[in-house]
């Protein structure tokens, strides 16, 4: 897509490219984790992530030589959407989001079309504009920018175009959650922007451990950056995978510390280990123990228990 500028010269005529973004899916659903669980909530996943994950659901996280990761030998051709995409249970269960093997399943536009597509996936018959105020509820509905990473460039500068279309049409969320790994440094044009807008920012920020991900802390875990983000919003949460070995607990509770040291004092949630339903019931209720005797709160993941983890849900 082209803008055509007419400098009113006939022969001379400016053509300023409009950027396309790459995002995997535009769904509505609710939010299952975490502070907002169970608001209704429009999603944009964009596609780019700057961590690999390959650790999650493997019998030891720590050694890749004993990986195995079913997304590397999936046949993409065999399927023509994202949304008919298996859920893997090793590695990383959104793989999609950042494999270049699954770039030709995305959809690719401009800030101003992804607005729109925000909006048309809100209409339903109880509310046929798609507003983010509900006209049944009165309640305005949640909008959460996940990935991937959201945070990465690419992400920030979407962001602020998707906002701004839906600033011009009036129709703005009441809250939007950056579900981020907490790795990715804020640019000025996003901080500027993120202090200027009336709508609550909220980080939901999940270090991916490397007991869990397999992700090294140098890499995985950055407290100081995320102290950054408190410049935007100083609302958010601590959001860690934790499955029922004691490393794993080791960890997060030593990594909790060190963001509490660079001043990041959001409240820590957990949650179970597994990308399916049978997987978190086998565990849950042990970890969601070990969670709220050390005071923490536990994220169920309702969405999977509603929906079964399914990509568009």
């Amino acid at each position: 897509m082209t803008t055509v500028h007419n400098t009113g010269r006939s022969r001379d005529k400016a053509v300023t490219k409009v950027r396309k973004y790459y995002y995997s899916e535009i769904f509505h659903s609710i939010q299952g984790e975490g502070h907002y669980t169970g608001a209704p909530t429009a999603w944009i996943r964009f596609f780019l992530c700057n961590l690999q994950c390959n650790g999650f659901g493997q019998l030891d996280p720590t050694n890749p030589d004993t990986y195995e990761l079913p997304f590397e030998e999936f046949d993409v051709s065999s399927v023509k959407r994202v949304e008919d995409l298996p859920v893997w249970e090793r590695g990383c269960d959104s793989s999609y989001t950042w494999a270049k093997k699954f770039k030709g399943l995305m959809g690719q536009e401009t800030p101003e079309v992804i607005a729109n597509k925000i909006i048309n996936i809100l209409k339903t018959d109880s509310n046929p504009e798609g507003l983010f105020l509900h006209p049944v509820s009165n309640f305005r509905q949640h909008l959460c920018i996940t990935g991937g990473e959201p945070l990465m460039t690419t992400g920030q500068q979407a962001t602020i175009g998707i906002y701004a279309e839906l600033k011009r049409q009036n129709n703005l969320p009441g809250s939007m959650t950056f579900e981020t790994n907490g790795t990715q440094q804020l640019r000025p044009e996003f901080i500027e922007w993120g202090k200027s807008i009336d709508t609550e920012i909220f980080f939901s920020c999940s270090p991916k451990l490397y007991t869990v991900s397999g992700e090294h802390p140098d890499k995985a875990i950055k407290p100081e950056r995320v102290a950054e983000y408190l410049q935007v919003s100083r609302k958010g949460q601590l959001k860690f995978v934790v499955g029922a070995k004691q490393r794993e607990w080791d960890e997060m509770e030593s990594t909790v510390e060190k963001f509490r040291k660079a001043g990041v004092d959001w409240p820590v949630w957990i949650m179970p280990t597994g990308a399916r339903e049978e997987e978190q019931t086998a565990s849950a209720g042990k970890i969601a123990e070990k969670a709220f005797k050390r005071g923490y709160n536990v994220a169920a993941r309702v969405h999977v228990y509603l929906f079964g983890n399914a990509i568009g849900t």
